[in-house]
């Protein structure tokens, strides 16, 4: 069966994080989202992929290539321009020629995508949605339905009060190649803000089917650390690459390959060390992720923070709860990054909080 990643958005809310590395490829425990997602759609019978690119989109091509070695195949649509959600499926249209799905790239999930198509058929649907249930509705497109499932409106972030419903639009989709036909080509055209909307003006056959699995949309970095997570403590289905080690204060700690830990480390709440990592005698990890090859400098500390790749720490450096610091980032001995700090830059004592 065939699907569509869409992969080709820039990623701007995890900033500065996705300065160089394009949204589906950040790490979640480990391994780049986006590998999370096509062994996820291998495993639910969809081994014919397509994915749209644009922002770093070498960084995609480079490393999944033909799709061999995850035992799918996998073609790229490039947009030198963004289409928008609808517009970069009908780009693709010469490759999606039968029921096809289309997921996004930015979500961690092991909904049972095969039971979503059986719903589809059953349904006579020319386009089903998979819904979650949420709590917090602002931060969602919410979809409201019928007894029979069907789909009779949305609502964009409604306010808690406002809301009609609190099923969440998941960015999981299942069409008829049919679709097209309300897709204009050539242009920028929106699933929620266009083409949604519209099938439910002319009363197509349009569903929702809610899902009890897992999902959680990477789009911010409240949502990306909460997706490490849950990871860890088994909340989503998926392969840890690395070791998982369980510390007698009961700390969590996923250990990439060839990490180099010194002694004396104190480990605090739940952590994911990239591969190639070295962390100094005497250093404190508190709930935070470290993605490959970052040195941290003996007495280091760091606390409820996100760093990226190859960044260096001198000795007693301290990163206050709440930090988010780019790949390649290098901080002085005793240098004191500030709470919440996003630090797109750095060089001894030098930071840059903004991006420029």
């Amino acid at each position: 069966m065939k699907a569509m990643i869409m992969a080709a958005g820039v990623g701007s809310r995890l900033m500065p994080l996705t300065m160089h590395v394009p949204k589906p490829m950040i790490p979640v425990a480990n391994r780049p989202l986006m590998d999370n997602i096509v062994c996820w759609l291998k495993e639910q019978g969809f081994d014919s992929l397509i994915c749209n690119l644009h922002y770093h989109p070498r960084a995609i091509r480079d490393y999944f290539g033909s799709g061999s070695n995850w035992g799918v195949s996998l073609d790229y649509s490039l947009e030198q321009e963004l289409m928008g959600t609808a517009g970069g499926v009908k780009k693709c249209e010469w490759f999606l020629d039968d029921s096809f799905a289309v997921v996004s790239g930015d979500a961690l999930t092991d909904i049972e995508l095969q039971q979503m198509m059986e719903f589809h058929k059953k349904q006579g649907a020319l386009a089903t949605i998979a819904l979650k249930p949420v709590q917090e509705v602002e931060q969602f497109g919410i979809v409201v339905v019928d007894d029979a499932q069907r789909i009779e409106r949305f609502q964009e972030k409604p306010r808690a009060e406002e809301a009609c419903s609190r099923l969440a639009n998941t960015g999981i989709y299942i069409f008829e190649p049919e679709i097209f036909k309300y897709i204009p080509p050539g242009q920028f055209y929106d699933f929620g803000k266009q083409l949604f909307p519209y099938l439910v003006k002319i009363k197509a056959p349009f569903f929702g089917m809610p899902v009890a699995n897992y999902w959680c949309d990477i789009g911010s970095i409240s949502s990306y650390k909460e997706a490490q997570v849950d990871a860890l403590t088994g909340r989503v289905a998926m392969k840890l690459p690395g070791q998982a080690v369980a510390m007698a204060n009961g700390a969590r700690v996923l250990m990439g390959q060839n990490v180099v830990v010194g002694e004396n480390v104190t480990w605090q709440g739940i952590n994911v060390i990239g591969d190639g990592c070295v962390i100094g005698d005497g250093v404190t990890i508190c709930n935070s992720v470290l993605w490959k090859d970052t040195v941290v400098g003996r007495g280091s500390v760091i606390q409820d923070a996100l760093l990226g790749s190859n960044c260096v720490l001198g000795e007693k450096v301290r990163i206050a709860p709440g930090a988010v610091i780019n790949s390649g980032c290098e901080f002085a001995d005793g240098m004191l990054v500030p709470a919440n700090a996003k630090v797109f830059n750095s060089a001894g004592y030098s930071l840059q909080l903004e991006q420029g």
